[in-house]
């Protein structure tokens, strides 16, 4: 829920809150419900509130505890937060609400930095210390909130968007080219800290940042898990894990029920958002509301999978909502869901998160989502290929099946002066493969991907996507203790069954077997895979545009030839080039850069 901003100024003067009233403004669409302002001294802090537990002015933000000397802004839910305040209580605190944001504050007066280690949840958290003038800042383990941070030589400035960072003026907007490497090689995943942007880096997840009045900052990263067996499970059979698996993913889909507001679900017909819903059925979830997107079909594609998502509807009784979109509606979504992300996100799934989420907010405020299962259980196709190439071999192994494009095919793509040396995504993985665990070259794989990848694309479209309609996303297969398991699971139980194997086994009990069986599927959007009419023409209109000449970001000889044959360039899995590239250009545009 919600979208947080505020300002730390370093130099003596007092926070500019004119900037951080505008960084505010730019969140309404995260929260809706309510607005709040603080400020004292060196710091503001600012808050746009969506409604989701304690609906009244009690639970609102910025949230001040003069007793404890404490002030926090959160945007997120903490699911345990009933069991903490218990704890909480019964050590001698005093609650004023029944928020969650309350018991993050006392939380923190409890247990310093590592209250981040009692939170089951999602969130993006600023705490002020009154007295000691400290500023600390925090992700959740699996960065499902998200946290930008500019900063100069006077002050730093942080917000749940990019864009509310661009509100509050003053930031670098020169392109990070590192970035723009990772954008057009690294399957458009720019790691954190870097965003596209020079002057703004986003707060990695599971990251606790402690900032003192003078600017100097300490980072501990809490968890990290390293996807290695444990001693006690070395006996564990297949169906041992799918028992422990369906345990913990029962108390994943029951904690994020946890609202004074209706829970609805995102059902795609596809195996995770299917199980969602038939868990919550086995719950006793009565008059549950569900939602399917589809699209008109193009370039030979179908545009939906009503067939599937009406299945699982009617085999649990839901009250399902089949939401049918005409391609003529497609052109002005894509300009709004580029204005709702925060970093350029090529996904077509963006748009169609986008008009769902639209759609889905007018009849609830919470939905849970499928999003996470095949990264943490090995859902898609690139893993079955890597689990016979040895440790020693997987950074140039991954490379070849996850990258859009080598490094030496960027020079056709990127002008000169736009262009780096070095590799930096192959850089990037094979650190990243070098940290210590991750036995296998799948596990390496999947721990890349559900730490990273899954953060910085999946994750985050679903977060700028449903927030953009002031619409809270809960996604039960980023438990953190779920994805700790499944992270300890040999990978041969995952990759059964052409992936997902332990979810599979687990589904056999709860599912029709034609959902378990049926090819993998996704949110399609024809009319952005296969370019033509009126998408295509704002694509030509944004590469043509004086700004994108100007910027003079691409050779001039390869957009010609891609407009000239829009879907023929592909990347190595398949998304068409000429949509990554003016995405890219469109979004710039967009933010007036």
């Amino acid at each position: 829920m919600c979208g947080l901003s505020g300002e730390l100024r370093l130099d003596g003067q007092p926070a500019d809150v004119v900037a951080v009233a505008r960084m505010t403004a730019a969140l309404e669409r995260r929260g809706p419900d309510g607005v709040g302002l603080f400020s004292a001294g060196p710091v503001a802090l600012g808050h746009r509130r969506l409604k989701i537990i304690d609906l009244s002015e009690r639970g609102a933000q910025p949230m001040t505890d003069p007793e404890l000397g404490l002030t926090v802004v959160f945007n997120g839910c903490v699911y345990n937060y009933q069991e903490l305040r218990d704890e909480l209580t019964a050590a001698g605190y005093r609650f004023f609400s029944g928020s969650d944001t309350e018991v993050v504050l006392k939380a923190y007066h409890r247990w310093g930095t590592g209250f981040v280690d009692h939170f089951a949840g999602m969130f993006a958290i600023a705490v002020h210390e009154r007295d000691s003038g400290r500023l600390v800042l925090a992700r959740d383990r699996l960065g499902i909130k998200p946290l930008y941070v500019s900063a100069d030589a006077h002050r730093i400035r942080f917000a749940s968007t990019l864009p509310a960072l661009l509100a509050g003026g003053g930031v670098d907007t020169e392109l990070d080219l590192v970035a723009l490497h990772h954008y057009l090689s690294f399957h458009a995943i720019v790691p954190p800290p870097r965003t596209i942007l020079r002057g703004v880096r986003k707060l990695p997840q599971a990251t606790v940042r402690v900032i003192e009045p003078d600017g100097t900052s300490t980072d501990k990263v809490y968890w990290r898990p390293d996807f290695t067996r444990r001693p006690e499970q070395a006996g564990w059979t297949a169906l041992d894990w799918r028992d422990a698996v369906a345990e913990r993913l029962r108390v994943a889909v029951r904690r994020r029920m946890v609202a004074d507001v209706p829970v609805g679900v995102l059902l795609s017909g596809g195996l995770d958002s299917s199980m969602i819903v038939a868990l919550l059925a086995r719950a006793g979830q009565a008059g549950l509301a569900t939602f399917s997107v589809g699209f008109e079909a193009a370039g030979g594609e179908t545009g939906d999978e009503f067939h599937y998502s009406d299945l699982v509807a009617k085999h649990f009784g839901t009250d399902h909502h089949q939401i049918l979109v005409p391609t003529e509606a497609l052109t002005p979504a894509v300009d709004a869901a580029i204005d709702a992300m925060s970093e350029p996100m090529v996904s077509h799934d963006c748009v169609a998160f986008y008009l769902l989420s639209q759609e889905v907010a007018r009849d609830v405020t919470v939905v849970q989502s499928g999003q996470g299962a095949d990264e943490v259980f090995a859902g898609y196709s690139w893993y079955s290929p890597l689990d016979a190439v040895p440790r020693d071999q997987a950074v140039d192994a991954y490379l070849r099946v996850f990258a859009d494009r080598a490094h030496g095919d960027l020079a056709a793509i990127i002008a000169a002066d736009h262009l780096i040396e070095g590799d930096a995504s192959r850089h990037f993985v094979a650190e990243h493969f070098d940290h210590p665990g991750a036995e296998t070259t799948v596990d390496a794989a999947l721990r890349i991907d559900s730490t990273i990848m899954l953060v910085d694309d999946p994750v985050k479209r679903v977060d700028n996507m449903t927030m953009a309609a002031g619409l809270e996303a809960r996604t039960p297969f980023l438990d953190h203790e779920l994805v700790e398991l499944a992270a300890a699971c040999p990978p041969e139980y995952k990759l059964a069954s052409g992936g997902k194997g332990v979810l599979k086994d687990i589904s056999r009990t709860l599912l029709p077997d034609e959902v378990i069986d049926r090819p993998k599927g996704y949110f399609p959007v024809p009319a952005i895979r296969h370019l033509s009419g009126p998408i295509l023409e704002r694509v030509a209109a944004a590469l043509h545009d004086p700004a994108a000449r100007e910027r003079g970001l691409y050779r001039p000889e390869w957009v010609a030839a891609a407009l000239d044959a829009p879907n023929d360039l592909r990347t190595n899995l398949g998304a068409n080039s000429l949509w990554q590239v003016g995405l890219l250009e469109m979004w710039l545009q967009a933010h007036g850069i």
